[in-house]
């Protein structure tokens, strides 16, 4: 029995042992994973840094290239080869920073040519020059289309020559064509037209401006005629009532308002609507004498919108009393008091005096 206990000993010490070495080189194995862990990590990061630094000076590298490409440009040799200098001295392989220093030195250390000025010609405004003088003398006689065709020749020999003078010449030449084909000439579109060049050159003043949007209103009106008379009338009335002058070579805005007027009274009528009609028909009387239908018309929706009134006569009604006199009428009204004679005043009779 003691011999048993003997022999366990021993075996006891050497697993006790053995969990020792085996913790200790669990603890040792952990520290050097740590170890490892860290140093790795701390390489990792410095490869990032450097990477990052790597990538931030070969943009920069970048930049000082395009910016010395730039100053070669502009033959600013001594900042291009500043910038070329820095490049190669970060990175002697950049592509093309050796090549263009090479080519900047050169072209620092080459001679300057010496320039002799070359005689450029004296321009030529012979045709020009005339041109405008026979378009200054066109806008006096008021010959607006042949001042026109002065001034475009006088552009074709020279567009530069005399350029706010000219444009202002066109601009008043334009302005006053278009005024002339609108209310002299009886060309609508034309006028508008001009007047739309003239825009190009200045803002158009007032009154062709007002006279534009009247020709604009007389052609719209104008589409409508023996169309729609209501439309007619609506149109020619803006017109009338600022250019009643204003025509297109047949009829003036007064004399399409007058007749328009007439026919929209006439169709009013047809329809019932007299006193509409009236008014239509008094609108075309306040220019000229109606004609034939609008004259019966026009008398025929008067006497419906505006019928006669009777008149009443007072008469003075007798009443006979039977059995009675007759009495005549008198000038006092009924239940006045009867008018009597006053009394005449008593008249005293003289006392005869005793004679002695």
């Amino acid at each position: 029995m003691s011999e048993n206990l003997g022999n366990t000993q021993p075996s006891i010490k050497i697993n006790k042992n053995m969990r020792g070495r085996s913790i200790l080189f669990n603890a040792l194995s952990l520290i050097i994973i740590v170890v490892l862990a860290v140093f790795g990590g701390y390489r990792s990061g410095i490869s990032i840094r450097r990477d990052t630094q790597s990538s931030v000076i070969s943009q920069q590298l970048g930049e000082q290239f395009q910016y010395a490409l730039v100053d070669i440009e502009f033959r600013r040799y001594e900042n291009a080869q500043q910038r070329l200098e820095f490049i190669i001295a970060h990175d002697p392989d950049f592509p093309g920073a050796q090549q263009k220093l090479t080519e900047v030195l050169v072209l620092r250390n080459a001679p300057t040519p010496t320039l002799t000025p070359s005689l450029t010609p004296t321009p030529d405004f012979t045709g020009a020059e005339q041109a405008f003088a026979r378009a200054g003398q066109l806008i006096a006689a008021q010959d607006w289309p042949g001042a026109l065709g002065a001034l475009d020749e006088m552009r074709k020999f020279d567009p530069t020559y005399q350029t706010s003078q000219v444009d202002g010449m066109y601009y008043f030449v334009l302005r006053n064509y278009g005024y002339d084909l609108l209310t002299r000439q009886g060309n609508l579109e034309g006028g508008i037209y001009q007047f739309t060049l003239a825009e190009r050159f200045g803002m158009l003043d007032r009154d062709s401006n007002a006279l534009r949007e009247g020709a604009r209103y007389y052609l719209i009106g104008a589409s409508f005629w023996e169309l729609d008379w209501q439309q007619a009338v609506f149109y020619f009335d803006q017109v009338y009532r600022g250019w009643p002058g204003l025509w297109d070579g047949t009829m003036t805005a007064s004399e399409r308002f007058y007749f328009a007027s007439m026919r929209y009274g006439d169709q009013l009528l047809s329809q019932g609507q007299y006193c509409d009609a009236v008014t239509q028909y008094q609108y075309a009387q306040a220019i000229a004498a109606l004609d034939g239908p609008a004259a019966d018309g026009f008398e025929e929706a008067y006497i419906v919108c505006f019928p006669a009134t009777e008149t009443i006569t007072p008469t003075l009604a007798v009443t006979p009393t039977l059995g009675g006199p007759t009495i005549a009428p008198t000038d006092t009204p009924p239940g006045a008091p009867p008018t009597t004679e006053p009394p005449a005043p008593p008249t005293e009779t003289p006392t005869p005096t005793p004679t002695p």
